[in-house]
């Protein structure tokens, strides 16, 4: 066996789970059903405790609010808006911090890579195939590791946001299906700074931006917002997926507007010419309306 090969193995898969999978799978699918439905791997646990202080190195990592310890018990989901490469990074140490061992929506490019792919879908990493015929079995996956009490964290806007001022976009339904799906409460993970340690550039530009924030330590906030319920919200029912996609920008962007209290009135959201701004803001200017749950 190659290094390129090489993958941990896998829990076995309950019996009851087998009957989930179809002609036609990818063989991935049956790894990932299993490995939602079983304790998370010791391997996660040690990385999240022992190697939390690496992204510590490139910025000051300051984490606000908190999860309620019944729902830290799970099952739970957690939205974040997403900013740039290394918030990843900071969002794993900061929910680590507050008592959550999360598993993440990871596109199908990064689990590809060798060895960091498969370490990756053993700590719990759930594919996305975005665009394919594959993409509902995230949703099936995501589904089993809350039924066992997962912590399953996503991006709403589905990748890294594009609008001009950095506040979060409207994003896509997946997510508040997926909770009402659930029956799950969705807490709102903002966060701000994070960008501007692996900048939207070329990969010589992101070296760049990473090496000089180990001298510019930036504030790398994150705030743990209070959860959003959808008691009145019915899974299929007409509108009430954008209903609950609309709560959740508005708890992230709620979130977000402390963090960003006192920024430079001439400061640029994403200083980078390289940066699209293809995408317009949920709520333009962090302002959401009083009548918003």
């Amino acid at each position: 066996m190659t290094l390129r090969d090489w993958r941990p193995p896998a829990p076995p898969l309950p019996p009851g789970l087998a009957d989930q999978l179809q002609p036609g799978d990818p063989d991935w699918f049956a790894r990932e059903l299993a490995i939602a439905a079983a304790p998370h791997w010791w391997f996660w646990g040690f990385v999240l405790r022992w190697f939390g202080w690496v992204p510590g190195v490139f910025g000051r990592i300051e984490v606000t609010g908190s999860i309620p310890p019944k729902l830290r018990e799970g099952p739970l989901l957690l939205a974040v808006n997403h900013i740039g490469d290394f918030d990843t990074f900071v969002i794993g140490v900061a929910l680590h911090r507050a008592g959550v061992r999360p598993r993440f929506l990871v596109k199908s490019g990064i689990m590809t890579v060798p060895v960091v792919g498969p370490l990756l879908e053993r700590c719990g990493g759930i594919r996305v195939e975005r665009g394919t015929d594959l993409a509902p079995h995230a949703l099936r996956v995501t589904q089993v590791a809350l039924a066992h009490g997962g912590h399953v964290v996503a991006y709403p806007e589905g990748r890294i946001g594009l609008t001009p001022d950095g506040w979060p976009e409207r994003g896509r339904t997946g997510l508040a299906r997926m909770a009402l799906a659930a029956g799950v409460p969705v807490v709102p993970v903002s966060q701000w700074g994070a960008h501007e340690v692996l900048q939207y550039r070329t990969d010589w530009g992101k070296v760049r931006t990473l090496l000089s924030a180990v001298r510019r330590r930036p504030a790398l906030r994150v705030h743990l917002g209070p959860p959003v319920f959808f008691e009145d919200l019915a899974p299929g029912r007409l509108g009430d997926a954008h209903r609950a996609r609309t709560r959740i920008a508005a708890a992230l962007t709620r979130g977000l507007a402390p963090l960003r209290a006192g920024e430079p009135a001439d400061r640029i959201a994403f200083p980078d010419a390289t940066r699209p701004a293809t995408a317009v803001a949920a709520f333009p200017g962090g302002v959401v309306p009083d009548d918003i749950p």
